[in-house]
Formats: structure tokens, C-alpha cells, sequence
């Protein structure tokens, strides 16, 4: 018994195999120290794959499917993509229906980006620069995180009774005698939804830029002031070419979600605003997958010429 129990260990070490064939070779290789870092990311790897590759090909792939009123007939054709495009060479000089939704999304895009940008650098100014105690920078930091404790529908619904046509500002404008009547581009306009989009995302441009400018020597600011460099002097040579990574990875969080969001264009546009994420959904609803698929795979090109553009900027990978 013993034996045999002997030789079945045998045959289960890599060693019983010999080192000269194939699978001998190909399973030292596994188990040498060179293949450790490989096994560690192979988890993640294989999430990674399976959640966001996989879904991707699955995306392209039915883009590239026929379909009608009545079904969906798998094919390798360009029909769907056509469909996006119709119209815009004919329409020329004039914009076609899809550059209109393109540029009406890329406005909310830019909008949203500029004014994160400007209040996320602000505050993670102040955090850096102004709070020296890293209990104090928590604490603030702590109140930052506050509305991100509910959903994002219920933080935008939140501005209905605020903004709306009998809301609390538009009540206080009328008692105040600010405005004979109430202002009705409050609500349900291009400024609710850029103001959504801000209260949605800023967070996400403050904790990349908090991050590069802890890592800034404060030497460098005295040695700027020590060579008469004024406050805005410092800010503009020091504080900023060294928060350009953060800069560029909180942009690229605020663009993506952005110009695929049509959650709260619909809420806040009141369903009245066009937008690229918004043509998906409803292609969705209708289920014109394909078309949808399409429009998905043109919408992703788009975003990563944008990504690309930012990193030219700056090397993103300095910062992770």
C-alpha cells in the first residue's frame, strides 16, 4: 500500500514528467519564480476579460448584424453603421441629425469639464496647501463624500423642488422682487443639466488633482517665493505643470462618464435634450440592437480619440 500510495505522489509531481518533452518544459515554466507575477495577475486578468473585453467584441460583433421589424439575422455588414452616418454627406454644409447629437453631448462635455475642473482644482488647492493636518484634510475630504452616499437619481431629483417653476429659488426671486416671474430656464434646461453634471462628477476631478498636489515639495514653493515669483506666479509655474497628471486622469474620468450619461440629461433636460447616450437607450427600448451596438462602438471611438488627445498631454503612467 505504501507502494503504491509512493507512486501515485510520483505522478502527481512535475518531476515524474520528463524535463526533455513538451508538457516537461512547459510545466517548469509554470512553475519557475518567472511565472509568479503572471499567476498573480491572471485573476484580474481573467475578470477583466471576461467583464469588459468579452462584452466588447459582443458589442462589435452584433453592430456588424442585420436586423428589421421582426428579427435579428447575424451577418458581417456595415448597414447598421451607415444608418448612424445617413444623411450627412447630402446635408452638407449643414449638419446631419447625428453630428447635431454629437455636438450637442461633446457642449455638455466641455461644460461639465471646465467648471469640475475649476472647483475640483480649487478645492483640492485648499485641502493641500491650506489644511495642514491630515486629520483635517480627512475630515473635509469625508464631507466631500457625503452626497455620494445616495443614488444619482435622487441627487438630481433633489434640484426639482429647488429649481422648479414654484421652487425655493424661483419663490425667493419673486418675494425679493429680483424677477416679475418665475425664471423658467431653471429647470429642464441646458443649465440644469450642466449643473447636475457638475454636482454628479466633481468629486471625481478633485481626488486625482488632491492626489498629484500631495505629492508636490513644498520647497519648491518657498524657493519660487524666495526668487520674488508672486502667489499667482508660483501657482500658474509650479502648482500647476505638477498637477498636470491628475489633471488629465480626473478629466478623463469627467469626459467618459459624461458623454456616455443620458440618465441625467433625460431628468434634468426634462426629455426634451439630444444626446449620444440618450439615442442608445432609446434604440435600446426599441430593440434595434444593432443600430444601438453601432452607435455604441462610434460613440467609443469618439472617447478614446479624446483620451488620447489628454494623454498626449502628460504620462498618465507617472501618476499610477
Amino acid at each position: 500500500m505504501s507502494d503504491g500510495g509512493a507512486g501515485g505522489t510520483a505522478l502527481l509531481r512535475p518531476s515524474a514528467v520528463p524535463a526533455t518533452t513538451g508538457v516537461g518544459v512547459w510545466l517548469r515554466r509554470l512553475a519557475s519564480r518567472a511565472a509568479a507575477p503572471y499567476w498573480q495577475a491572471a485573476p484580474l486578468a481573467l475578470v477583466f476579460a471576461f467583464f469588459f473585453v468579452l462584452p466588447l467584441v459582443v458589442t462589435v460583433v452584433v453592430s456588424l448584424w442585420r436586423y428589421n421589424e421582426y428579427s435579428i439575422t447575424p451577418a458581417l455588414v456595415g448597414d447598421n453603421y451607415a444608418s448612424v452616418f445617413s444623411g450627412c454627406l447630402a446635408e452638407l454644409p449643414s449638419l446631419c441629425l447625428t453630428f447635431k447629437t454629437y455636438l450637442s453631448t461633446l457642449k455638455f462635455c466641455v461644460l461639465a469639464w471646465a467648471l469640475t475642473l475649476l472647483l475640483g482644482f480649487t478645492v483640492a488647492y485648499f485641502l493641500t496647501f491650506h489644511v495642514r493636518s491630515l486629520t483635517g484634510q480627512m475630515t473635509l475630504f469625508l464631507v466631500c463624500t457625503i452626497p455620494f452616499w445616495t443614488s444619482n437619481v435622487i441627487r438630481m431629483i433633489s434640484w426639482v423642488p429647488l429649481l422648479g417653476r414654484n421652487g425655493l429659488v424661483n419663490s425667493f426671486l419673486v418675494s425679493a422682487g429680483l424677477t416679475r416671474e418665475p425664471l423658467t430656464w431653471l429647470l429642464f434646461s441646458d443649465f440644469s443639466v450642466a449643473l447636475a453634471f457638475v454636482h454628479l462628477y466633481t468629486m471625481f476631478m478633485i481626488v486625482p488633482i488632491f492626489n498629484s498636489m500631495s505629492r508636490i515639495d513644498r520647497a519648491l514653493l518657498e524657493a519660487a517665493r524666495d526668487a520674488g515669483a508672486s502667489g499667482w506666479q508660483a501657482l500658474w509655474n509650479v502648482v500647476v505643470p505638477l498637477s498636470k497628471p491628475g489633471i488629465v486622469i480626473g478629466s478623463i474620468f469627467v469626459v467618459t462618464m459624461v458623454m456616455g450619461d443620458y440618465v441625467t440629461i433625460g431628468v434634468m433636460g426634462g426629455q426634451q435634450i439630444a444626446s449620444v447616450g440618450k439615442v442608445i437607450q432609446v434604440q435600446l427600448s426599441y430593440l434595434q440592437f444593432p443600430l444601438a451596438a453601432a452607435n455604441a462602438v462610434v460613440l467609443l471611438a469618439v472617447v478614446l480619440m479624446v483620451i488620447a488627445a489628454m494623454t498626449r498631454l502628460v504620462d498618465v503612467r507617472k501618476e499610477l
